[in-house]
């Protein structure tokens, strides 16, 4: 008989926000009997330099060119009222808006599930779509805690370069997916 020819795959690093997320998503789950989760190490902060030649005031030093950094805008939850109005925000909650783009993140692990969220939410944007609908899956397990995708999704969207193009987000009514489905909605292209 031949020697098989299946090898495991050579491990990666992550990166480091790669490791913040998967603490933050592990921060409240417990292992089973016997299994331990090993999760990456924090990075030590970065400690001062020395002091050195002192620098100019602020003011001083030239601005980069460009328009200056855009506000950061704030953190929003499933059904949260920023940036929308009460009329808006009961119909995206109720399942009224009409529903013009779907995006199924099934069977992904976090990084193609992370990348695919992204495209899918630029590209529709891009499309001039208004309300769509991302599938997490309930991802319910019998200890009681959530799916991975389920719980990362609203972090996700909260980062800066989704969190820009969303103006709310709420669990889909059950014709939809319920609590495994997420309806968004999107800025205006401009």
């Amino acid at each position: 008989m031949g020697k098989s020819r299946h090898t495991a795959p050579p491990e990666r690093q992550i990166s480091r926000r790669e490791a913040d997320l998967l603490r933050h998503v592990m921060a409240e789950v417990a292992p089973l009997p016997g299994r331990e989760v090993v999760l990456p190490a924090a990075e030590a902060p970065v400690e001062p330099a020395p002091p050195g030649p002192a620098e100019p005031p602020p003011a001083a030093r030239s601005a980069p060119p460009g328009p200056p950094p855009a506000p950061r805008l704030p953190e929003i939850g499933p059904g949260d009222r920023v940036g929308v109005d009460k009329r808006t925000a009961k119909r995206l909650k109720r399942g009224q808006l009409a529903v013009e783009a779907r995006m199924d993140l099934h069977g992904l692990t976090q990084e193609e599930a992370h990348r695919a969220l992204s495209a899918f939410v630029q590209g529709s944007q891009a499309a001039g779509r208004r309300c769509v609908l991302v599938i997490t899956g309930k991802g319910l397990r019998p200890d009681g805690t959530v799916g991975v995708l389920r719980a990362a999704v609203p972090h996700w969207l909260n980062q800066p370069d989704l969190r820009e193009r969303i103006v709310a987000f709420t669990h889909a009514t059950p014709r939809d997916g319920g609590d495994g489905a997420l309806y968004l909605l999107l800025k205006r292209k401009r």
